[in-house]
Formats: C-alpha cells, sequence, structure tokens
C-alpha cells in the first residue's frame, strides 16, 4: 500500500488489481501555476493585463474542473471562499516569486467606466512553455477561458457563487475539491457514463 505524507491511502496494491483513491489536500503544484498563469495570459483578450479577479476565477474553474474530470488535481491551490468567489490563497506568493523572476509584470490601472477603481492587472513576460502542459490540461484550460471569457468580473464572480464547491463551504474556508463530484448543470463537465 501507498499513503500520502498525511496517512491517507493512495493506492492498494492488495489482490490482483490496484485500487486508487482520490487525494483531496490540496498539493501546490507552483510549476503548473506558472504555465497555467502564463498560459491564461497569452490568450487574454485584454492586451493591457487581465484582473486579478478574472484571474482568481479562471484558475478555479480550471483546477476544480480538471479534478472532476481526471479525478486528480492539476494546480492545486487552496481556494478560499468569499463574498467575490473563490480565491487562491497562493496566488500573491507565486505571482510576486513569478515577477522577481521577470516572468510576470504586475500593473495597476484606473477603470473609468467604475468609477475609476483601480484593478492589478498581470501581464506575461514569456510565453508559457506548453511542453509542460498535457493536451488534456490545455483543453480544460481553453474550455473555461471559452465559456468564461467574456464576463466582466461581477459575472463571473455572481457564476462562481452558484457552483456546488463554492456553495458547499463556509465563509473563509478552504472549499473542498470533492465536492465537484456534486455539481449541476451547468457547472458539471463529467458525463455521466464517463470512464477515467
Amino acid at each position: 500500500m501507498i499513503y500520502s505524507l498525511n496517512g491517507d491511502l493512495i493506492m492498494s496494491t492488495k489482490g490482483t488489481k490496484k485500487s486508487y483513491t482520490r487525494n483531496n489536500i490540496p498539493q501546490k503544484n507552483f510549476e503548473k501555476f506558472k504555465e497555467i498563469l502564463l498560459y491564461i495570459l497569452s490568450k487574454a483578450e485584454n492586451l493591457a493585463g487581465i484582473g486579478e479577479t478574472k484571474l482568481y476565477k479562471f484558475l478555479y474553474f480550471i483546477d476544480f474542473n480538471f479534478y472532476e474530470k481526471y479525478e486528480r488535481q492539476l494546480v492545486g491551490a487552496t481556494y478560499l471562499k468569499n463574498k467575490f468567489g473563490p480565491t487562491p490563497n497562493e496566488f500573491y506568493k507565486w505571482a510576486n516569486i513569478m515577477i522577481m523572476a521577470g516572468e510576470l509584470k504586475k500593473e495597476q490601472r484606473v477603470l473609468k467606466d467604475y468609477n475609476n477603481r483601480k484593478q492589478n492587472t498581470y501581464i506575461a513576460l514569456r510565453k508559457p512553455d506548453l511542453k509542460k502542459l498535457e493536451p488534456k490540461e490545455i483543453e480544460i484550460i481553453d474550455n473555461v477561458l471559452s465559456k468564461l471569457s467574456h464576463m466582466n468580473a461581477r459575472a463571473i464572480s455572481n457564476y462562481s457563487h452558484g457552483d456546488v464547491p463554492y456553495l458547499a463551504a463556509e465563509d473563509g474556508h478552504i472549499i473542498e475539491y470533492e465536492s465537484v463530484f456534486y455539481r449541476m448543470a451547468p457547472y458539471s463537465v463529467r458525463e455521466c457514463d464517463e470512464h477515467v
């Protein structure tokens, strides 16, 4: 039998068949985060950058959709429930590492259409290394961007509030990956007869 560091059973080798269980504990894969963030920014419609709120929701849906469909984590960030929707807890730390490494630039812009509110935006300073992303990972990312990129920050936040993982979490607490298996349309990405 193989166990994770916290003692959860990951794989059992009893009998002739191997059986696997999902690991619900955020795995925090910084390398995937970097390439996915750069990929999102390279696809962003707004060449001046993209706001944090949208980035947070893109990352949330990418991570949770991937987990629902493939039963394993992609970025594995820890997402917290707040009034604006899911927020990746590691984002600032990881983004700052990328800024210091010259991979990312952070800017602040004034939104004239929103009472001159200030918005933090990010611009990729290098292209994503697509060799570090599997085709099925890129497919999930592209599907999320295709479905959500037309929404503004308020719309995407409101949309995230209807997803079961967000609804099931308490305010200020961690959103559990396992709750994706209770999703309904239009959030669910897994077919009922799909075999992973």
